[in-house]
Parts: C-alpha cells; structure tokens; sequence
C-alpha cells in the first residue's frame, strides 16, 4: 500500500509542473475585449440558419456558449492549417493569441443560439 501511494505521489510531483506550465501559457481572454473583435466572424457565425457554399455547401457552426478552450484550439488549427478552410484559415492568420483567447471568451459566455432563434 505504502509503495501505491509513493508512486501516485512522484506521478503527481510529476505531473504538477507540465500542468501548471499548460495553465500558465493559456492567455486569458477578455469577453469585453472580444465582443469589438467580432465583426468578422458575425457575416458567417452570427446569421441563424447560415449556410455556405465556399468551398462547399454546409451549415455554419454557433460559436455562442462554446467552450473556450475548444475555439482557441480551433483558431489555432486553422491558423496552421491543420483545419483546411480558406476563409477561416485567412481570418485565423490575422488573430494573435490574445485575439483568440479574446473571441473564445466572449462567444463562451453569450447564450447558445439554435437555428429556431
């Protein structure tokens, strides 16, 4: 028993440190700061019922009450081009971390939109 528990301890001690480091280089958005940054994501995200037909035909997703972390994520990937969207891989581009964190903070906590609305 002793030993279960000396190893779950140096597995904590362990871990701690990348935790914390991972919490650190999340940059904090501000919803203030992120709501006069929304002009370009409300001619696609922000119109109930959207639809696309660049570069195909599909329903725009709701950014409203998304996790924060998750839009971030997928900012980044765009950005990089591991999502292959050219509209959004052009936007995500021009988005510096703070403009990220920013966006995602403010869409998390407006109310979750459906297609009804």
């Amino acid at each position: 028993m002793n030993r279960t528990v000396s190893l779950v301890a140096l597995a904590l001690a362990a871990a701690l440190p990348q935790l914390a480091a991972a919490q650190a280089a999340a940059t904090p958005g501000d919803p203030n700061r992120g709501a006069q940054k929304i002009q370009m994501c409300q001619g696609c995200h922000g119109i109930v019922g959207w639809r696309t037909a660049f570069p195909e035909v599909y329903r725009v997703p709701k950014l409203s009450g998304q996790n924060p972390a998750y839009l971030v994520a997928a900012l980044k990937e765009y950005k990089s081009g591991d999502r292959s969207h050219p509209s959004m891989r052009a936007i995500a581009g021009s988005l510096t971390d703070q403009d990220m964190a920013d966006l995602a903070a403010y869409y998390a906590q407006t109310p979750l939109t459906t297609a009804n609305r």
